[in-house]
């Protein structure tokens, strides 16, 4: 596949012309959502395509999990991701030709996604066989107000001949998804997943109803069109898995036609099949009366609420801005509207890990939205204590108690079949618990705490209990357990657990003693809590007394190193030339996992620890994962090595708009994308949380000659702006706030207060990466 290259802008993200080997790449970056509703960047036609992509966050089907050998605990059934109906499509003939990029003459084509409009927008010039020539504009948004609506703009001008118009708007059901499984179960469930069950026409307006064949979901979609200033001939029917519109109009030269199309979507399993079709309807039907003006001004206003704090400035790199934006607008976008549901690995944009979400939503991806967009982050969380039921019926089954959150899940049941990287991950738990206890500190929400979050504390703290045992001199260790690092499996005493469990227990046990009264509800007794802040304080924390560095697991620095000498660049990714039995008992790492716990558990480690710790394990990292590379920029920026964490964070500024892990197709590295903000703002903003509040040690990479930031407090906005030399604090808030600036405390207030960088410490030697595994240099990714 060919990758596109996009212009560079620093607030919209554009491509010209039509490659169809890059149709895929495209259409992920130029997906549209709302966190509720995903809409792929297909070209309007529907063909060509990469692949079709319409999306309801929530909307799958169930299907056998086939194993070559049953186990006890292995999930029973599967979720995958579906297509829903897809309102995207718009056809054009032209006279009796229909227009193809790929046939007559197509003098431009233009695509722009527009950051604060929250637009994508096309612009073509086409000159059909028959020698019909058109200008076209068509406009696209799934609206971040209205949580069920997408909508189009799309308008045709007939340019130098008289021509017949014909437009086709159509609802289209079961079109295939490029997930293939080997048994044929489960591809014949995924090929065709919805029944229909009613299709329904009023005027202009059309609507399919259908039904998931095993999940027992009912979805609705239903379209209506408004017309401007023409009068056509205009027929619309609906049967089965299509609803047409066909509108039909003769045009003069210089004349136009333009409708703007609606497109409401509903989806529930416990309501019946007329009562989503109303709702999709009444949709549809408020957002036509508002028009779409309502519409785009609606969008703008919700992106400048977002803007205010969340954008970041970063000068030296036009396209490092671009990149940052770009990703920001993607997180956000992704969960802005999920409300009570998931937000996927892929965020709804692809059909990568099945829509499928996982632990690094909590680890990566909830940090960014609680500091620019809390409203957001609170659903999440809400989302995961809505799925607590399964998590209890889960740690039953493993014979734990507490509650054992899915590793991999789209309404809370695990659908992950490889134990050793799901269910022996545990640390997914202490991750859940971690954003918990962030969201409480940063936002100031104790009605969330006391009513949500002091239950998902509890429960994950009951877990470690049980998973975890003293040894004779009374320490407490959890074994037979997965860290982050994939190639490393079922370990002692991973230090990123134990250090995450250590919070989770002490988080819980804080937060019980908060709320006596809600903990009587939840039967957290006295002694109970007492429990956990033991175990905490007794958490075996390994450490390599002959390496001077904590080991990733008990035992981890004794094994054998990887022999990366004789392993060629073609040979990465290593899971797909090597068997896990040899990754799994030698010194190698997928992605940071001690390099991570220097991050999140940041007050456990010296800043000398740190430092050992991260050359030590750098040259054990290969980066087969895109969660990596931003938890080495926010350490590397740490311990001083500023130029490497500037080639790191333009690794995973660059991983979609470059595709640099080759599978932008299937999706965009939500968490990765994430983890942009978390390189600037935790690395080069040197932003740590802490219990006593927020801690920066801001420091420019040289090609950066400034950066700002906001972070939300309390409600409130911390604006930061960082020089090589200086950086100047503003708090919106009416009451100042206490942070410090390289360990000194600072009162910040709507004045603004400026304080000095201190001198650089020489960190010493850049260190090495495995051979052929150096990070993406940033003058190759921005050159």
């Amino acid at each position: 596949m060919t990758t596109a290259r996009f212009d560079v802008d620093a607030w919209t993200v554009g491509v010209s012309g039509v490659t169809s080997d890059r149709l895929a790449h495209e259409e992920s970056v130029f997906g549209l959502s709302n966190g509720h509703l995903g809409w792929r960047g297909n070209l309007d036609e529907g063909d060509p395509r990469g692949v079709a992509g319409s999306y309801l966050n929530g909307v799958f089907e169930e299907h056998p999990m086939p194993y070559a050998e049953d186990g006890y605990g292995y999930p029973d059934v599967g979720q995958s991701v579906i297509n829903v109906q897809n309102g995207q499509i718009i056809r054009l003939v032209v006279d009796d030709e229909s227009f193809d990029v790929e046939t007559g003459t197509l003098t431009s084509h233009e695509r722009r996604l527009d950051l604060r409009a929250g637009t994508l927008h096309r612009s073509f010039d086409w000159t059909s066989p028959g020698g019909r020539r058109v200008r076209v504009e068509a406009t696209r948004i799934v609206s971040l107000r209205h949580r069920a609506i997408a909508a189009v703009r799309y308008r045709v001008e007939a340019v130098d001949h008289a021509s017949d118009i014909t437009l086709i708007s159509e609802l289209l059901a079961n079109e295939p998804l490029p997930i293939q499984y080997d048994d044929p179960r489960v591809q014949e469930l995924l090929t065709e997943p919805l029944d229909a069950v009613e299709a329904d026409v009023v005027g202009t307006r059309a609507t399919l109803v259908h039904r998931t064949r095993r999940s027992g979901l009912i979805v609705g979609v239903a379209m209506d069109h408004e017309i401007i200033e023409s009068e056509p001939s205009v027929s619309t029917e609906a049967d089965g898995d299509l609803a047409r519109t066909t509108i039909r109009v003769r045009l003069e030269p210089g004349a136009h036609l333009e409708i703007v199309k609606y497109v409401g979507h509903d989806f529930e399993s416990a309501l019946t099949a007329a009562t989503v079709r109303d709702r999709a309807e009444v949709a549809v039907a408020r957002a036509r009366a508002d028009g779409w003006d309502c519409l785009l001004a609606g969008q703008r206003e919700v992106l400048d609420d977002y803007w205010r704090c969340a954008d970041v400035e970063v000068e030296g790199e036009p396209r490092l801005q671009q990149a940052v934006r770009f990703a920001l607008f993607q997180v956000f976008q992704a969960a802005a509207r999920a409300e009570l549901r998931s937000v996927p690995g892929k965020g709804l944009t692809g059909s990568g890990y099945e829509g499928h979400t996982f632990w690094d939503f909590e680890a990566f991806v909830l940090p960014v939205l609680t500091a620019t967009a809390p409203d957001a982050a609170e659903q999440a969380l809400r989302w995961r204590h809505s799925t607590l039921h399964h998590a209890r019926d889960r740690a039953k089954e493993l014979h734990l108690d507490g509650a054992a959150f899915a590793w991999r899940t789209i309404d809370g049941r695990e659908s992950s079949g490889y134990w050793p990287a799901s269910t022996a991950a545990f640390h997914i738990n202490a991750d859940i618990a971690a954003a918990v206890l962030h969201y409480v500190r940063a936002t100031g929400d104790h009605d969330f705490e006391r009513d949500y979050g002091l239950e998902i504390l509890a429960e994950t703290a009951r877990l470690w209990l049980s998973l975890g045992h003293r040894d004779a001199e009374g320490r407490f260790h959890i074994d037979g357990v997965t860290g982050p690092d994939e190639y490393s499996a079922v370990a002692n005493d991973n230090v990123f657990t134990n250090l995450m469990a250590q919070l989770n227990l002490r988080g819980a046990a804080a937060a019980a003693r908060r709320y006596p009264e809600r903990s009587r509800e939840l039967g957290i007794r006295a002694a109970e809590a007492e429990e956990w802040d033991a175990a905490a304080s007794a958490m075996h924390i390994p450490f390599d007394e002959v390496r001077g560095v904590h080991p990733q697991s008990a035992g981890y620095t004794d094994l054998e190193r990887w022999d990366f000498e004789s392993t060629g660049s073609d040979q990465y990714l290593l899971h797909d030339h090597f068997p896990y039995f040899d990754l799994y008992r030698k010194q190698v790492l997928k992605q940071a996992d001690l390099v991570l716990a220097l991050h999140f558990a940041h007050e456990a480690f010296t800043p000398e620890q740190k430092a050992r710790a991260f050359a030590y394990y750098e040259a054990l990292t290969v980066r087969d994962s895109s969660l990596s590379a931003s938890a080495q920029a926010v350490i590397a920026a740490e311990v001083g090595h500023l130029d490497l964490a500037y080639d790191y964070l333009a690794e995973v500024a660059t991983i979609d708009l470059d595709d640099v892990h080759g599978n932008t197709e299937e999706g965009l590295h939500i968490a990765a994308l994430a983890g942009v903000w978390t390189a600037i703002v935790a690395g080069f903003g040197g932003m740590r949380e802490t219990a006593e509040g927020f801690r920066f040690a801001p420091r420019l990479p040289q090609p950066m000659t400034r950066l700002a930031f906001g972070v939300r407090i309390h409600g409130d906005t911390l604006r930061v702006e960082v020089s090589p030399t200086e950086s100047t604090y503003r708090y919106s808030g009416s009451t100042p706030v206490t942070i410090r600036h390289f360990g000194k405390e600072i009162v910040v207030g709507g004045d603004g207060v400026t304080a000095m960088t201190p001198p650089l410490a020489d960190p010493g030697p850049r260190p090495r990466q495995p051979q052929h595994r150096e990070p993406r240099p940033a003058d190759e990714a921005f050159g």
